[in-house]
């Protein structure tokens, strides 16, 4: 049976003391008013005054206090509210008695300090409320050091591993972790034992969170949810005291998972910062409880952890060795038949048109992740939805990768005449440069509509099949690619504009990794250049890198990033010099119709292949 946690009562039982001593306050003081003061009306007093049995008075602003010289009902004090001296003369004069309303000793009291002092405990409250990070009930300065995981049984979510798709490696060793937990003693018979953490590694998007859910819906166990940074607070030891408690519950409620997302806010390596940080970091505290709760002398059987995070690099190295992270599971971004398959998970409850293949989409989503297909799904549901169509159809699929990839349609946004006519060379440059050449990918549409912030234009290939492997040569034709559209702009117009700033960078930077990190020009020899990230002055995230080479070697490799470029802008132009027609030709059908789709493109390549690729 679960043993429930006890609920800290210090602070109830406080108010309860409190709320005593103020009610006992309250009634002392009305019960001595009561035995002592006789209150009578304002004109009694005026009569005993004038008889002269007033002994002394008090004056305040509202009342009379004093002494008599003789008892009334055996009390000699009294006390009257005072009446204004004109209405008191009138009312006089009519035979009328008089008195004006008194204020209640509870009212006088509320008003006095009983009142302010509740409104200074009430103010307490809410800080410790604030100071622990919760404003629930029963939160207080008691709850500082408690959890703020979330707990989850096997209904709470809804999510099972069929819903998930796209990492089948990933999913099945969480599936073993889950049968380990409903039945240990069968994964147990040859000396097994239940792995103590499974870190997923991956980058945003591509399901980790997903798959703690679905671990969540399929074990059947306590499932406690927490996130990285509700570790972190300005106190120190309220990190680790939350680590302790966290960890407390996890055992009496064993067997049980914890799941720990965005590890790195609390995992990051210790003295990163040299000039910073130190035993009494709060931080640091934290990761060492941490550590001591996952492999230390009281170790914490029938609990495994799971913990999720995009930044591995950060972590320290204490935290990643085995007995703590038996498993490092890396959540990749699908490949096509993974995308498919998360295609069809996401538009089960979508209208899809009968002739859709989803193939032909996962084909036009390359490095996509799940958040992004999902996310695709919905928007070409919209798509869809805005024309009033019955069902989604490939072309909304297609509108709404091109509105992920490129951004919105600036249809509003006017071009003159020339910049129109720049644009469309500049685009016809990309495509035809890519039609020619033999190992890049086929293009699917070319438009000149603006889109996105600085986009004019765009030229969407589609690629054949997932590929992890290029070759030098592919390379090569992918820089001329980027560089068609610069390359078509100086043979028709003879100058260079601002438009390819972009396709620059990214064949820079291609072949400055073709040169450090590929090893690519034999010049240099088979060597990595590429600079590593410093541990100076900010850790393993500084952007500060170091460069383990010389100047003369940084010159070399300048040299020969610059001939590699140029080498790719020469094969550029020498295509489109050959094909100067059928640039024009296409440049013309750009600007009439605005988009070429792949079947306008077919009739250029009708008149391209004849000709042989080079």
């Amino acid at each position: 049976r679960e043993s429930k946690p006890k609920r800290p009562r210090l602070r109830l039982g406080m108010l309860y003391v409190l709320a005593a001593i103020v009610a006992g306050s309250l009634l002392l003081q009305m019960w001595e008013t009561k035995q002592t003061v006789a209150p009578i009306p304002y004109s009694e007093f005026e009569r005993l005054l004038e008889d002269g049995k007033v002994k002394e008075v008090v004056v305040t602003d509202d009342a009379l206090r004093g002494e008599l010289t003789e008892s009334i009902d055996g009390k000699t004090r009294f006390v009257t509210n005072r009446v204004d001296p004109e209405l008191a003369q009138s009312l006089e004069g009519h035979g009328v008695e008089y008195s004006k309303e008194q204020q209640s000793a509870l009212v006088r009291g509320l008003l006095s300090w009983v009142f302010p002092l509740l409104l200074l405990l009430g103010f307490w409250i809410f800080m410790s409320r604030r100071m622990a990070g919760m404003g629930g009930p029963g939160a207080g300065l008691m709850s500082v050091g408690k959890s703020k995981a979330k707990v989850y049984m096997e209904t709470d979510t809804r999510v099972t591993f069929s819903d998930v798709a796209g990492a089948d490696e990933a999913k099945q060793e969480l599936q073993e972790v889950v049968a380990f937990l409903k039945d240990p003693e069968s994964y147990g018979r040859l000396g097994a034992r239940m792995p103590r953490g499974i870190l997923l590694i991956g980058a945003p998007g591509t399901g980790k969170t997903l798959l703690a859910r679905a671990v969540a819906g399929e074990s059947k166990v306590p499932f406690f949810s927490i996130s990285g940074s509700e570790f972190v607070e300005m106190f120190v030891g309220v990190g680790a005291a939350r680590v302790r408690d966290l960890f407390d519950q996890a055992r009496q409620r064993a067997p049980s998972i914890i799941f720990i997302d965005e590890l790195d806010a609390l995992g990051r390596a210790r003295n990163a910062q040299p000039f910073g940080g130190g035993g009494m970091d709060e931080k640091e505290q934290t990761l060492n409880q941490l550590l001591v709760e996952l492999d230390g002398f009281d170790s914490s059987p029938g609990i495994v952890l799971l913990a999720a995070t995009n930044r591995p690099e950060i972590l320290d190295p204490a935290l990643l060795r085995a007995g703590r992270f038996d498993r490092q599971v890396l959540v990749a971004r699908p490949d096509r038949t993974g995308r498919t398959a998360i295609l069809k998970v996401h538009s089960k409850n979508v209208a899809l048109a009968t002739e859709l293949d989803l193939e032909a989409v996962a084909a036009l989503t390359p490095g996509f992740t799940g958040a992004d297909l999902a996310n695709l799904v919905n928007e070409a549901a919209i798509v869809a939805t805005r024309r009033d169509a019955e069902s989604v159809t490939l072309e909304d699929f297609t509108a709404a990768i091109e509105r992920i990839v490129a951004g919105l349609e600036k249809k509003n946004r006017l071009l003159n005449p020339r910049e129109r006519e720049v644009v469309a060379y500049h685009e016809m440059g990309h495509a035809l440069t890519a039609l020619v050449c033999t190992q890049c990918d086929r293009v699917h549409k070319v438009s000149i509509i603006p889109r996105g912030i600085g986009a004019l234009g765009y030229t969407m290939q589609r690629p054949t099949e997932d590929r992890f492997l290029m070759t030098r040569e592919e390379l090569q034709e992918k820089m001329a690619v980027l560089l068609g559209g610069r390359a078509a702009e100086q043979l028709i117009f003879d100058h260079l504009s601002t438009g390819a700033w972009y396709d620059l960078a990214k064949a820079t930077d291609i072949a400055r990794s073709m040169v450090t990190r590929y090893g690519m020009v034999p010049e240099l020899g088979h060597v990595s250049y590429e600079s590593e990230p410093s541990t100076f002055l900010g850790g393993p995230t500084s952007p500060i890198r170091s460069r383990n080479y010389s100047d003369d070697t940084a010159r070399e490799i300048d040299t020969a990033v610059r001939a590699i470029v140029q080498s790719a802008f020469d094969k550029a132009l020498a295509i489109l010099t050959e094909e100067r027609d059928t640039l024009e030709k296409g440049a013309k059908q750009l600007l009439d119709k605005e988009t070429l789709d792949e079947a306008d493109l077919q009739a250029l390549y009708d008149e391209i292949e004849p000709k042989g690729a080079s």
